[in-house]
């Protein structure tokens, strides 16, 4: 099955890319997901304007994503969370909870889906969060939940 990536997908590709994949991982996983629309003549004009928004968002060059790194790296990021007597949430810090306190706290904007956090945070405290910059490149974050 052809498809057209309309987000990156993990050891797959990148968004724009058109990519031969077995019709039951497309049909099954990736379309209903919204990762991919299928491959036709007509799909394909869209192909450009993918790429456009990809590269608007995309890290420029190694120069660009070591910039963002010190800056994140230098950053102070805190995170109000509901948590009971004990230290313990309500539930557990998200992504865009992350993504939000970045750009709160004066940082620069990141995608959502470049930031890997290894144990769901659900205790008041500091946490190491990685943010992948670039495809070399990773940042180290460190989050501070606090109690709201």
């Amino acid at each position: 099955m052809k498809l057209i990536l309309t987000q990156e997908v993990t050891n797959l590709g990148a968004p724009g890319d058109v990519v031969e994949v077995k019709d039951g991982y497309g049909r099954n996983y990736l379309m209903p997901r919204g990762f991919a629309i299928r491959w036709t003549r007509g799909a394909e004009k869209q192909i450009d304007s993918i790429k456009k928004a990809r590269s608007v968002r995309e890290v420029r060059d190694l120069d660009h994503a070591e910039e963002i790194k010190t800056q994140l790296e230098a950053l102070t990021v805190s995170v109000p969370a509901q948590a009971g007597s004990t230290g313990r949430l309500f539930g557990a810090v998200t992504v865009a909870d992350i993504v939000a306190a970045v750009r709160a706290a004066g940082g620069p904007d990141i995608d959502k889906r470049r930031i890997q956090v290894d144990q769901p945070i659900k205790s008041l405290g500091a946490h190491d969060v990685h943010v992948k910059i670039h495809d070399e490149l990773s940042a180290m974050l460190r989050l501070q939940v606090v109690a709201s």
